[in-house]
């Protein structure tokens, strides 16, 4: 359930994310503007005041359950909020597009760009995934020991393909809608293919990098996501909802099928391997981000 609260401006302490036990509760936090606040950096005027709206995400692990490495991807994440975003959050707001507004105007032509360079990345990404070998290698170098081996992830049908978070066919479903309506969709972007070369290079270079992207990629859409799809539905679209928000089955177990799988793949992964997966959170913030901020261009 989400709530709207008032917030002063932040006054949190900046302090690098610590590798350490995460906490027990997870809140993700959505700016009004509509933009999910682990996707910062919203180019805006520094309010006096800010207006947020917060709510429990759908990826907390239930009672009981054991949390494995995935519990420790999203503490990492919640730690790169500020203050504003989460009470967790440890980062310093330093330049005015990370404030939160008070100021939301989105467009149709900034929100199909959005679309449209989000179906590039996933496009990628589910490809990635569908095309790799079995299993999915990579040579990489340990970075204690400077020695070359082969890492390898594996991508089959019973583990990263076909979760039902897949998010490319139901954003062609859309992008068509709005192409009905009279909509000139425009061709993919910057953000957008900048991210998906991004993607291909590290699915074939760096397994751990990768498997953050991809954690953070369909976690936070499941989230923050949704608060952004009902924000611009709301404001532009008449409160229709969109394919790409709606996914098949029950969203909560799917998120536990593919948490408990990727717990599984990181069990064989050094505390080193792990550790660099974690430091990849904040590109991931900063490339997904971008592409966020084409729904107020």
């Amino acid at each position: 359930m989400a709530s709207l609260t008032a917030v002063s401006q932040p006054q949190s302490l900046y302090i690098k994310p610590r590798l350490v036990s995460p906490p027990h509760q997870f809140r993700s936090v959505f700016l009004v503007t509509g933009l999910a606040s682990g996707f910062c950096g919203v180019r805006a005027a520094m309010p006096r005041k800010a207006v947020i709206v917060s709510a429990t995400t759908a990826e907390k692990p239930k009672k009981g359950e054991p949390k494995g490495f995935v519990e420790e991807m999203r503490f990492v994440a919640m730690r790169l909020h500020t203050r504003d975003q989460a009470k967790e959050g440890e980062k310093e707001v330093k330049q005015p597009e990370e404030k939160a507004v008070t100021k939301w105007d989105p467009t149709i032509q900034g929100y199909l760009k959005f679309l449209v360079d989000s179906k590039v990345v996933y496009d990628t990404l589910e490809a990635i995934v569908q095309e790799a070998p079995h299993p999915f290698c990579a040579s990489v170098t340990d970075r204690a020991t400077s020695i070359s081996r082969t890492n390898m992830l594996v991508f089959t049908d019973a583990e990263f393909r076909n979760t039902g978070l897949e998010r490319s066919a139901s954003l062609a479903e859309d992008l068509e809608w709005f192409k009905e309506q009279g909509h000139t969709i425009p061709e993919p972007s910057s953000p957008g293919l900048t991210y998906a070369q991004y993607l291909k290079e590290l699915s074939v270079k760096d397994p751990q990098a990768f498997i953050c992207h991809f954690y953070n990629i369909y976690f936070a859409h499941t989230a923050g996501g949704r608060m952004i799809g009902k924000k611009v539905a709301e404001k532009l679209l008449n409160n229709k909802g969109l394919e790409f928000y709606k996914w098949d089955g029950d969203l909560p177990q799917l998120l536990q099928n593919v948490r408990d799988k990727l717990n599984k793949v990181a069990e064989d992964w050094t505390r080193e391997e792990k550790d660099h997966c974690l430091e990849e959170t904040e590109k991931s913030f900063g490339l997904s981000g971008e592409i966020l901020r084409l729904i107020l261009s």
